[in-house]
């Protein structure tokens, strides 16, 4: 990692921490009213659904497709969370799947782990946000990992533009709120803080926490060959993402809540485009599939418990059957 990722990195993680624990004080003080909040919640949702339908389900995993503007409106929203361009982000998180917490992940909290509960802290630390400042981390080459990408010319514009994306995702909470409190000067900038620095803060460590909760603490129901997790607190501040061991098991599906109980926000987001014609060839994982992972799990364990050697890795398949939704 070159030491300018290093400081534009830093700035990312440190500039929202500074304005979150200022708009903590002043939300000690009561100077934070309704519009703040509702416009704080807006852009949370909005920026959330560019990272997590629009980076990770449209771009890296490619488990539904969509027309250009839509594709572009997506990357869009996820420039605006300030988590990278987008091509860098689905370069690191194929990297991720192809390595998933064996070297080569680039923020698996076991890879970093020790023994100990200081040991499990430093994995943890690595997972959520220590990875992005790791001078030894080999960054994923994005002409290995996203060639797709470089080759798309509408990502690789909205890409290339990302720090003006960035500028927009402030410029408009402060536009909300000095045009909803009649040209306010001041409810304009409270309404930058909380829904926009506030907001990034937010949205930053739900995100993280996938990475670094959602590989240690949670169940495993599935036979992924990882320790992704399913966790519900975090699928809840994801809009879904948590469901992250579901998704290991099946990396394309667009659906990642597979249990009834298990809200899934950004595929329903998926299913109301579908249903409108803005997106189309949706890509779920088959209940036979589903079900053989239970078996395979299952067996896993009951070898375990029993000293027996598990059944190999190559005689399994490792692609996971979908369908496809028209």
């Amino acid at each position: 990692m070159s030491a300018l990722e290093r400081r534009i990195n830093v700035a990312a993680v440190i500039l929202p921490l500074v304005a979150f624990c200022a708009a903590v004080v002043l939300l000690w003080g009561g100077l934070v009213d309704a519009l703040d909040l509702w416009i704080l919640a807006f852009m949370y949702v909005i920026t959330s659904f560019g990272v997590y339908v629009g980076y990770h389900r449209l771009l890296t995993h490619r488990s539904f497709a969509a027309r250009n503007w839509v594709r572009a409106t997506f990357a869009i929203l996820g420039c605006m969370a300030m988590q990278g361009p987008p091509i860098r982000w689905v370069a690191d998180h194929r990297q991720h799947h192809d390595f998933s917490d064996e070297h080569g992940d680039p923020h698996s909290p076991h890879t970093h782990a020790e023994p100990g509960f200081f040991g499990m802290l430093k994995g943890m630390y690595h997972g959520h946000v220590g990875w992005l400042f790791d001078e030894d981390l080999e960054r994923a080459s994005a002409s290995r990992y996203a060639r797709d990408l470089l080759d798309d010319p509408p990502i690789r514009w909205v890409d290339k533009h990302f720090y003006s994306w960035v500028a927009l995702g402030l410029a408009i909470p402060f536009a909300l709120g000095f045009l909803i409190s009649g040209g306010s000067l001041y409810a304009g900038l409270t309404a930058l803080l909380w829904g926009g620095f506030v907001r990034m803060f937010l949205v930053h460590h739900a995100t993280w926490s996938v990475n670094s909760i959602c590989h240690m603490y949670g169940t495993h129901p599935f036979d992924s060959g990882d320790h992704s997790r399913n966790n519900w607190l975090i699928a809840f501040v994801t809009l879904g993402e948590g469901w992250h061991h579901n998704h290991h098991a099946f990396p394309t599906s667009a659906k990642h809540g597979l249990g009834k109980l298990q809200l899934d926000p950004g595929y329903g987001l998926i299913k109301g485009l579908e249903k409108v014609g803005l997106v189309s060839d949706v890509r779920l994982a088959s209940d036979k599939a589903i079900e053989r992972k239970r078996i395979d799990a299952a067996a896993h364990e009951l070898a375990a418990s029993q000293s027996l050697p598990a059944e190999p890795e190559e005689e399994r398949s490792l692609e996971p059957q979908l369908t496809a939704r028209r």
